[in-house]
């Protein structure tokens, strides 16, 4: 197959190659637009539905979904802002993620409706399907989990761990995996705490890694130099807990 052009937040025309596709999809009046790439073959393969960090889809959770099309996963990089816009302003960002923070329930109707694209993908099977995010992209796929969504794994990389209904860990029906920084001040060891406390008394099956001198976004090459503090990323940090999601 030829590439299709395409564009890109930019407006200018681009190729995408034939094994990844952008998919317009809606939710709540929200247009959002994921990426999709699939792995060779043309068997049904396990997947991956991955949650961008708060200003919106960038070039690392595209190179993650790629990265994971690589292992052999079908791998869609959602949206949760709106026609896969990266937010620079930040006011703009905290404004849009308080909206998501305070209504649980459209939260998890945008995860749902994600994960609806995702398992339309033919390839896809449904019985090997996991959610995976970075800052409220980690939180969102929780909250996928606490809506009882029928996913295989969850992990959260440095993931907002607090929740409105903590009851619906009951709900969560596969292991958890959350990968924080010890010194990321958005995660305070307050939140961890309250966090284990909830997966304890949902039953769920739950893992927590913390990473000495880790900060927020320590997966993110260019987190440095944002310049922002509590912001830093953290090579050893973002190497353990990929190698941690895998296991």
């Amino acid at each position: 197959m030829p590439s299709t052009p395409t564009k890109s937040n930019t407006g200018v025309e681009e190729l995408i190659p034939p094994t990844e596709r952008q998919i317009s999809y809606s939710c709540d009046g929200r247009d959002l637009l994921g990426l999709l790439v699939l792995p060779d073959g043309d068997g049904l393969a396990p997947a991956v539905l991955l949650g961008h960090e708060g200003p919106g889809q960038s070039d690392p959770e595209r190179g993650v979904a790629r990265r994971l099309a690589e292992l052999g996963y079908v791998a869609f990089a959602r949206d949760y802002h709106g026609r896969g816009r990266r937010i620079q302003d930040r006011a703009e960002m905290f404004e849009r993620l308080g909206v998501l923070m305070a209504d649980t329930s459209l939260t998890r109707a945008i995860a749902q409706a994600s994960l609806a694209e995702l398992l339309a993908e033919p390839r896809v099977d449904p019985a090997r399907v996991a959610a995976i995010g970075y800052c409220f992209g980690g939180t969102m796929a929780l909250e996928l989990g606490r809506s009882g969504a029928p996913v295989a794994a969850i992990v959260g990389f440095h993931a907002g761990l607090a929740s409105n209904s903590p009851g619906d860990a009951a709900n969560i029906r596969c292991p958890v995996l959350v990968c924080i920084g010890a010194d990321d001040p958005i995660i305070p060891s307050e939140q961890r705490t309250a966090f284990e406390n909830e997966m304890r008394d949902g039953g769920v099956d739950w893992q927590m890694h913390v990473y000495g001198d880790a900060q927020h976004t320590f997966t993110n090459p260019a987190a440095s130099g944002a310049g922002i503090p509590g912001i830093s990323y953290d090579e050893a940090a973002d190497r353990r807990s990929w190698a941690a999601m895998l296991t």
